[in-house]
């Protein structure tokens, strides 16, 4: 376990010196902070897996399984078929750009990070704010992600569609719902990141930026996967 940290470290350290022999002690101690981070989000993110694994357990199982009629006492099957509709593509297609404008953000933040772990303090405590247009068309992107979840609800409600309608409709509801609120959390860290950029430093708004990229993204991997779980698990 040693050795994978040391060489870990001394990896990540290669890399944020881009090219200089000796690590500064400012270098390592960002690099460490990432880890530490990434670590942290990995977590969190397991238990947001375990939390939509489960859902998609019960998806699959509940479309075979019948219910009992109350007025006629037999059991039938109550899962009415669910047609998606097609305003999802276009806010999938949303998401995926902003994952793209995350992405460019992310690494313009580490590259001012990397620089200003190897400069003096005074450089360091400078603003940076070269991935703050990125950050913000990100942000932007993902408002309009829910405000067309939201559109895409209310279509859905006209055509009779409701939570309480059928178990397909409440778990379509349920699915994407809960990725809402996780996306919308991830909307609040980006608006936190912003202001880590403007008033921390290059490194702690490195850190944070990272965090928040890696959480974006996999929220837009795990709309596709949702996308995919309503289409296709038939």
């Amino acid at each position: 376990m040693a050795s994978i940290t040391t060489t870990a470290s001394v990896d990540t350290a290669q890399v944020l010196l881009a090219g200089k022999d000796r690590p500064s002690p400012e270098s390592l101690d960002y690099a460490a902070r990432l880890r530490r981070a990434r670590l942290g989000l990995v977590v969190a993110l397991t238990a947001v897996v375990m939390i939509f694994v489960s859902y998609s357990s019960a998806y699959v199982v509940r479309q075979g399984l019948p219910t009992l009629d109350p007025r006629t006492g037999t059991l039938v099957h109550d899962w009415l078929p669910l047609q998606l509709p097609n305003l999802l593509l276009i806010n999938t297609f949303v998401l995926l750009i902003s994952t793209v404008t995350m992405e460019l953000a992310r690494r313009q933040s580490a590259r001012e990070a990397a620089t200003a772990a190897n400069a003096s303090h005074a450089v360091s405590a400078r603003p940076h704010a070269d991935g703050m247009p990125w950050l913000a068309l990100t942000t932007i992107l993902g408002v309009s992600f829910l405000a067309g979840q939201w559109l895409v609800w209310r279509e859905l409600a006209a055509s009779g569609f409701y939570v309480s309608t059928s178990p397909s409709s409440s778990f379509f509801y349920l699915l994407t719902g809960m990725h809402g609120i996780h996306l919308l959390g991830g909307i609040l860290a980006l608006l936190a990141a912003g202001v880590s950029i403007l008033r921390g430093s290059a490194e702690s708004s490195g850190v944070m930026v990272d965090v928040t990229a890696w959480y974006w993204h996999f929220m837009t991997f795990l709309w596709v996967y949702i996308l995919c779980l309503l289409e296709f698990a038939h």
